[in-house]
Parts: C-alpha cells; sequence; structure tokens
C-alpha cells in the first residue's frame, strides 16, 4: 500500500480539542488555555489499539500528546504555520486522515472469525513452525513507561544495550547483564517468551508485564519441545488476514471511485 494510505497514521501531530463543541467532553489536560480531551485522545486509536494499551502506556501518551501541544503552540507564536510549505504539509496531512477514515469505516463492517483464522492456518500450516521457539531473552527493568521510553529512543541512537543494563537496570538481574536464558511458552516465563515473541532478533522493545515496565530484546532462538498449534499462532494470523483486506479495501475503494466521473488531470 503507498506510503501516504498508511493505517498506522500517527495522528497526535494533529491531534487537538474543538472547544467550541457543544458536546460535553472529559479534559485531559489543559496546556496555556487549550483543553485536551479524553474524546479527542481516544480518537486517535483503533478499538484494537485502545484495548492493548496498559495504564501506564495511555499515561505516557498523553504526556506526549501535551509536549506536541505545546511544540505547536510555540510554532504558531513564531508563525511558522503560514509558511507555504507547512501549509501545504498540514494540507497534506488532512487528506491523508480523511482517507484513511474511510478505508477504515469500510473495515469496521469486515469481521475475521474463528473458521477464516483456522481455514489459513490448515492451508498454510507449512509456513509456520511446527515446534515452538525459545528465545534468549536479555531484559532491563525501569523505574516507568516514562523512563522506558527514553531508554529506548537512546537505544535506538546507538547507546549498547549490555552498558544500559549494567548503567540502567533496577534489578538485581543486571550483575548477569539481564540475561534470562532461553524462555519457553509454556515456562515459568511465558510471559517474556509472548512478549519476545512479537520483536524481531536483536530488535529491542518496551513491554508490560505484571505491573512492571521493561525494555526487551532476545538475541538467539532454537526450537523447543513443544508442539505449535493453532492457538499460538492465532493473533499473528489475524494480522495476515488483516493486513490483506486493508490491501484489498484500499483497491476496491480505488477501483469503484475511479469508475465515477471525476476529473483527474496529470501535468
Amino acid at each position: 500500500m503507498p506510503r501516504y494510505l498508511i493505517l498506522a497514521l500517527a495522528l497526535f501531530t494533529l491531534a487537538s480539542c474543538n472547544t467550541r463543541n457543544k458536546e460535553k467532553q472529559t479534559p485531559l489536560a489543559e496546556v496555556n488555555g487549550e483543553v485536551l480531551t479524553l474524546e479527542g485522545f481516544r480518537s486517535t486509536f483503533s478499538d484494537e489499539e485502545w484495548n492493548k494499551l496498559s495504564p501506564e502506556q495511555k499515561k505516557q501518551q498523553i504526556e506526549d500528546w501535551v509536549n506536541v501541544t505545546l511544540l505547536a503552540q510555540a510554532a504558531d507564536e513564531q508563525k511558522l504555520g503560514a509558511e507555504r510549505s507547512v501549509r501545504q504539509r498540514m494540507d497534506y496531512a488532512v487528506k491523508k486522515i480523511k482517507a484513511n477514515a474511510l478505508i477504515a469505516s469500510r473495515l469496521a463492517s469486515i469481521d475475521i472469525g474463528e473458521e477464516e483464522l483456522f481455514n489459513y492456518y490448515r492451508i498454510h500450516r507449512s509456513e509456520f513452525q511446527s515446534k515452538l521457539l525459545e528465545y534468549d531473552v536479555q531484559r532491563i527493568l525501569t523505574k516507568d513507561a516514562s523512563t522506558a521510553d527514553i531508554l529506548l529512543k537512546r537505544l535506538r541512537e546507538g547507546y549498547d544495550f549490555n552498558t544500559a543494563v549494567s548503567e540502567q537496570s533496577q534489578e538485581i538481574l543486571r550483575d548477569k547483564l539481564g540475561r534470562m536464558g532461553f524462555v519457553a511458552a509454556a515456562g515459568k516465563d511465558s510471559l517474556f517468551w509472548r512478549a519476545a515473541h512479537s520483536l524481531k532478533e536483536n530488535d529491542p522493545g518496551v513491554v508490560s508485564i505484571e505491573g512492571a515496565t521493561y525494555i526487551l530484546r532476545y538475541t538467539g532462538q532454537r526450537e523447543g519441545s513443544q508442539d505449535a498449534n493453532f492457538n499460538e499462532y492465532r493473533d499473528e494470523i489475524r494480522q495476515i488476514l488483516l493486513r490483506e483486506k486493508q490491501k484489498q479495501v484500499y483497491e476496491d475503494i480505488l477501483r469503484q471511485l475511479k469508475t465515477q466521473e471525476n476529473e483527474i488531470y496529470y501535468y
């Protein structure tokens, strides 16, 4: 799908409270008289994204929204919004949001049921591991979600993970460089296995497990002893099918629109 119709568009840069809205809104924060509301905050997430957010992650997202609002206000004070290049990018961003809203409205009526999920698994079973992998996990226990996000940014900018464990981790496991060893899906560290399963090798991510926030990565993998089955791949299959349906909806809408009498000229 073209980059200008990415469904996971980050909306925070444009989200703001419409104080003229007569409907009662639930305030979350106020920045120099501009009220940021729960309704505005919630509208930037799909139902699936919203349900996956932990309280700590929601708190951090609200703080990010406050920060973006503060920066945007400073830009307005310097009249940067009047610059032609800025206005053009804003206009382009608005078009992307409207286009994604149209696609999302079509996707909302599409349900991926258990039968469809299982049929995909049955047909493509050879593409999935017959045995569940085990992951060699390394972790950093952080103070909170905000600290974890800042540290993750530093890691992606080149901060050495081993050094970060030694200097930043809040648990005694730092003396072993945060290494848990290989974790399995059915073991005592199954929650860490599930978190690692959603990552790519050597690519760290922030995870919340039993009320604690970690930065996690795995540096190796091996075939375990536990047999893989449909249940272990249900979420992965759902994401595959959802991407396929997103692409199909995008193509169907464009095909439908281009059969209508739209005036399009290329110069």
